[in-house]
């Protein structure tokens, strides 16, 4: 379950940086494109995002991750690049 983590959490990261791709290049050069493939590109990300939530929150107890460690995995979800983050320094090792 920790490498089906691993992957979820890689691409969680790439699917959030394609999505504000979407919303900074496309959007300001080509509406419509944009508004074609945002519902896709949000329905994948939050699909993924649910996903390595749950993930995480199953993880927690077989992996003795302590409530701040915990907090830091959950947190980095909401940032750009946190789970790329979080797959190097809490999961390589781990895996």
């Amino acid at each position: 379950m920790l490498k089906i983590f691993k992957v979820t959490a890689i691409l969680e990261g790439i699917s959030y940086l394609v999505l504000f791709a979407n919303m900074l290049f496309i959007k300001t050069n080509n509406p419509e494109l944009y508004h074609t493939l945002l519902r896709p590109l949000g329905m994948t990300h939050g699909v993924l995002f649910i996903g390595y939530i749950i993930l995480a929150v199953l993880l927690r107890k077989s992996q003795n991750w302590d409530f701040k460690t915990f907090l830091i995995i959950l947190i980095a979800s909401l940032i750009p690049f946190g789970t790329f983050y979080i797959e190097k320094k809490y999961l390589e090792s781990n895996a």
